[in-house]
């Protein structure tokens, strides 16, 4: 049985300086040690991440990080480690010594509301030091939900709990559909699958089995073909599907053998609406047009695959952008949870369908492409247009 993957759970990032207890918070919070608990400051040196179920919510990902005022070279890039996981958090925990209020929470509470992220305030260490004034003028401030715990005596890790459920908007407890909307329930969906040299053996990729997922959830039937079978497949039903969903690499050949009065997509442009903006991803197309010989394109990848052969993103997409433009372009290729600081230099930014990101990373992503007067789009709707 698959687990739910990372892209789908809710992520809460806990946050703070040194030694103030995040890693016991982590720890008394999913019952297990998860995280390495010491009285050496700076023992927390990469995130960790923890996957569990949290009712009502469902499958959600904790992450706990670096302290934030971590201090000398290795320090600053702990700290840069820690900032990256800011564009993918959904619900923020600042865990600080109850008595202490310092410029960092400050700061982190100030980051945090600018981009919209719910936040918990988290006073640690109740059992040795009161909440002073300055503490409840904080949390009034930035309007944060405030809960007073000790770790070590479990003092308040109940109501920190709820304290994360009463943060979290509704549209967290609501599942966002992926395909379901678009086929009425009991009608057919064909989901066109290349089998090329990246697709695993024995398995599809995550796309594939999120979408046949969702479809059964509402009562869809499912028929699965390659790109060579489409046509005689669809010859022989007794009446047309209500969709067809293809891989984008098989754009061209399944919209040559769709009837016109099937209406198609692709499982990119599927995650572009359910991760990210379709609007914002169709209009940064449009501006493939605008691309001259030695523009610069930013490939960002999501997850961080070996590319082999035809990779899409670091050849396919290339050559064709390439071939479309007449001349060279000046690509880089980044992955994983690595994106520029200054997009300044980009003409066009072309992301991936973002399977194993969540939302809110890809919808930062989108924010800071706009902020820098950059358009974004993604591979998916690249290929189509």
């Amino acid at each position: 049985m698959m687990k739910t993957p990372k892209g789908m759970r809710v992520q809460i990032g806990l946050f703070g300086r040194r030694n103030v207890g995040k890693s016991s918070i982590l720890n008394a919070l999913t019952g297990q040690n998860v995280s390495i608990v010491s009285e050496v400051a700076g023992t927390t040196t990469d995130p960790v991440e923890k996957p569990m179920e949290l009712l009502p919510i469902g499958p959600v990902l904790f992450i706990d990080t670096a302290g934030i005022d971590d201090t000398g070279d290795l320090g600053r890039m702990r700290t840069e480690k820690t900032a990256q996981i800011f564009d993918r958090t959904d619900v923020a925990l600042i865990v600080a010594e109850a008595g202490s209020c310092t410029p960092f929470e400050v700061a982190l509470l100030e980051d945090f509301q600018q981009r919209n992220v719910p936040t918990v305030l988290v006073w640690n260490k109740c059992d040795q030091n009161n909440v002073n004034d300055a503490g409840v003028a904080l949390a009034e401030q930035f309007n944060a939900i405030a809960v007073q715990t000790s770790a070590t005596t479990r003092h308040g890790i109940v109501e920190l709990r709820q304290a994360l459920l009463d943060s979290l908007p509704e549209e967290f407890f609501q599942n966002r559909v992926i395909a379901a909307d678009l086929v009425p329930p009991g009608e057919l969906a064909v989901l066109v699958v290349p089998i090329d040299l990246e697709a695993p053996r024995g398995r599809l990729i995550l796309p594939q089995v999120q979408t046949i997922r969702d479809l059964l959830d509402n009562d869809n039937v499912c028929a699965m073909v390659k790109e060579r079978e489409l046509r005689g497949f669809l010859d022989n039903l007794r009446r047309p599907p209500a969709l067809v969903i293809t891989d984008s690499q098989a754009f061209l050949k399944v919209s040559a053998d769709t009837p016109k009065s099937v209406p198609m997509t692709s499982f990119s442009i599927l995650f572009a609406r359910l991760k990210g903006d379709l609007e914002t991803f169709t209009k940064g197309a449009m501006h493939i047009d605008k691309l001259t010989p030695g523009s610069q394109v930013l490939i960002a990848e999501a997850c961080t695959h070996h590319p082999v052969g035809e990779d899409i993103g670091r050849v396919k997409i290339p050559r064709w952008l390439t071939q479309y433009v007449g001349g060279e372009l000046d690509f880089t290729v980044v992955s994983g949870h690595d994106f520029p600081s200054d997009l300044s230099s980009y003409e066009l930014v072309v992301h991936c369908g973002s399977c194993t990101f969540n939302r809110r990373e890809l919808l930062s992503r989108i924010l800071r492409c706009g902020e820098a007067g950059v358009p974004i789009t993604n591979y998916g709707i690249t290929m189509a247009y």
